[in-house]
């Protein structure tokens, strides 16, 4: 588990075009803590993680291992409801209330 959020920070982290320094400096923390964290020399405290993550514009979320798969889907659709039936007593997906919402302003 700590690998995948390290990677996802890390991988965050250089998309944003951001420095280890520039992460060490915003999150209070120094260069070496950031590096070590990401090379996976130490086994970071969660406050270490809490600041890159929020410096990062992430926020950590502790999700029970058996919803997993399903929430990891749920994004990769882009918020609709896998198998989600048609019609009046289905719940709007996130996609379409943005959608609808971004049409009525316009």
């Amino acid at each position: 588990m700590t690998d995948a959020l390290i990677d996802s920070l890390v991988a965050t982290r250089k998309a944003r075009q951001m420095t280890q320094a520039q992460l060490a400096a915003q999150a209070g923390l120094s260069r070496m803590a950031v590096q070590r964290t990401e090379t996976g020399d130490v086994d970071p405290r969660y406050s270490t993680l809490a600041e890159m993550s929020r410096v990062l514009g992430m926020q950590l979320l502790a999700v029970p291992a058996d919803l997993v798969p399903a929430l990891q889907a749920f994004i990769q659709s882009g918020g609709k409801f896998l198998g989600q039936p048609a019609g009046a007593d289905a719940p709007p997906s996130v996609v379409d209330s943005l959608a609808q919402t971004r049409s009525t302003k316009d």
